[in-house]
């Protein structure tokens, strides 16, 4: 069968409207692998930065107290359990952003109810 001039022209709205939805969809995974990334480099900067901080902080105590090793060892530990902290918290928010973004789960029948 030809095509008419009417068939062309659905022909040409259905593809242009598929181009849009592909560019839109596009778009949006872009948008969450830019977004997952600035976590993950947040997620980073958090726990070098609270371990360095703690390092820091342990060799000034170390340096104007006199108490060589145990300033920097202790600095060390709480550095590093407070990133640990941190990043723990950071984690749970982001997990419990996106559970809340996808919506609830959809329910499976189980195959042993079905006497």
């Amino acid at each position: 069968m030809p095509r008419t001039d009417e068939t062309k022209s659905e022909t040409h709205s259905l593809e242009s409207r598929l181009e849009a939805a592909e560019s839109a969809q596009a778009r949006k995974a872009s948008g969450e692998t830019h977004r997952a990334m600035a976590q993950g480099y947040r997620f980073i900067g958090e726990v070098v930065g609270g371990v360095l901080m703690g390092v820091g902080l342990g060799w000034l105590i170390d340096r104007y107290a006199g108490t060589a090793p145990f300033g920097l060892v202790g600095g060390l530990l709480i550095g590093s359990g407070l990133s640990i902290f941190v990043a723990v918290r950071t984690a749970t928010r982001n997990t419990k952003d996106a559970m809340a973004k996808a919506g609830p789960l959809p329910a499976v029948a189980d195959d042993e109810d079905e006497d």
